[in-house]
């Protein structure tokens, strides 16, 4: 094999390698991010984003240029290969076969498999480093792409009868869930990684069922509609709901809800603030139920298993919450994390205020401008704190046991030794 026919090959080989990559780089780039930076003005983002627009145009300069280079690379390696086997194989087809086998082998290895390993590492990156060649490439084939274009959608109007429209856009929900992702790995600040995790919620939302979010019937406050009015009242103030389902005979059988503001009438009996209530089941959708309760104004609902029986409740907050997050009310309390695990050692929930902690330990915390534990705390470090991290003072020792959210959660105090508390 003389040096021309080793350059030959090792030049198509490269090529096809190139265009495969290319090829697998387009379908997998973020479609989205690519039209973000096109709006940013960078260069190679504006020739990306106008293949976007017609992918059929990237689609077929990879596979003409594939094909070009395919077809040159068999021809050349079919000749020196058969010169050089015609001494070992004397036979006509078993040379063809071993031919074909092991030219096979080396595009599939050198032009197909790595490269679209490696183009798929940062398919990004990759295609806008190289998108100027191609570019070019496009143009020089342009009229075998146009050529082939033009017959395919002639082929598809013959089978089909219909005209080859393009209605694909630009970008789908996938590729926004891509960038998502994309952008969740990143540290952003709170607000940001807020920002993201509503934008994942958002795209999800479409996927879930009322079982995903409603109240299971384990949790149900109810009352029977034939309970006295009392009842009812006493209900309200130790659920501290601001709905109470009212079931007749059993809680399988709800037949509406009463409102807390409708104590306000003061009813002698149940069914005189009776207010009626939607039934959906278990399994629809649950942006569904949601047009649904918002056309019908209603913000609750029961939901029902497939025998009829109540499986929980819903509400429009419910159906928010899975957007937006937890959403709490001036109701909604939570226990503050509070263990003392000897004379010198406790493990408190940031959110502690220093009066309650004083006045309940008697830690004699010095109080500023801060009202909270964690507030003190950063007062000393005048920033975040990391996990573990261990900040003294001239009486205390901390270790901080959990941040989330650039907030501090959990801490370890530890009362050193000179220190007088009163116990």
């Amino acid at each position: 094999m003389d040096s021309a026919d080793f350059t030959i090959i090792l030049a198509t080989l490269i090529t096809s390698a190139f265009f495969s990559g290319m090829e697998i780089a387009f379908i997998s780039a973020n479609k989205l991010r690519i039209e973000l930076h096109n709006k940013q003005g960078v260069w190679s983002a504006k020739i990306l984003s106008w293949y976007l627009k017609d992918p059929s145009k990237f689609i077929s300069t990879t596979l003409v240029g594939n094909n070009i280079a395919l077809v040159v690379y068999g021809i050349i390696t079919g000749k020196v290969m058969n010169t050089f086997l015609t001494e070992v194989i004397h036979h006509d087809f078993w040379r063809f076969v071993v031919i074909t086998i092991v030219s096979t082998l080396i595009v599939l290895v050198t032009a197909e498999f790595i490269p679209k390993a490696l183009f798929r590492i940062n398919p990004d990156f990759i295609l806008n480093a190289l998108i100027l060649p191609f570019h070019i490439c496009y143009f020089l084939l342009w009229p075998i792409i146009n050529f082939v274009l033009a017959i395919s959608k002639w082929f598809i109007k013959i089978i089909t009868g219909e005209e080859v429209v393009k209605t694909a856009p630009a970008f789908t929900k996938v590729d926004l869930d891509h960038f998502i992702s994309q952008t969740g790995q990143i540290e952003l600040d709170e607000d940001k990684n807020l920002s993201t995790e509503m934008f994942k919620n958002a795209l999800d939302f479409g996927t879930l069922r009322v079982r995903d979010c409603m109240v299971p019937r384990t949790e149900l406050v109810a009352i029977e509609e034939s309970d006295p009015i009392d009842e009812l009242y006493s209900q309200f103030l130790d659920s501290r709901h601001s709905k109470i389902l009212v079931y007749r005979n059993n809680v399988d059988h709800i037949i509406g809800y009463v409102h807390q503001v409708s104590m306000f009438k003061k009813p002698q009996s149940i069914k005189e603030v009776l207010m009626p209530i939607l039934i959906t089941n278990e399994s629809r959708m649950l942006n569904d139920q949601l047009k649904e309760m918002t056309l019908k104004r209603k913000s609750i609902a029961v939901v029902v298993d497939e025998f009829g029986g109540t499986a929980g409740v819903i509400s429009t907050e419910d159906i928010i919450e899975e957007i937006f997050g937890e959403i709490d009310d001036e109701y909604d309390t939570e226990e503050l994390k509070e263990t003392r695990i000897n004379d010198s050692r406790y493990i408190f929930s940031a959110r502690h205020t220093i009066d309650y902690l004083n006045e309940t330990y008697n830690l004699k915390i010095p109080d500023s401008e801060y009202d909270t534990l964690g507030g003190y705390i950063i007062s000393i470090c005048e920033s975040i704190p990391s996990e573990k991290e261990v900040i003294l003072t001239d009486r205390f020792e901390f270790v901080i046991k959990q941040v989330k959210h650039a907030r501090i959660e959990e801490v370890e105090l530890k009362i050193l030794s000179g220190t007088e508390i009163d116990h």
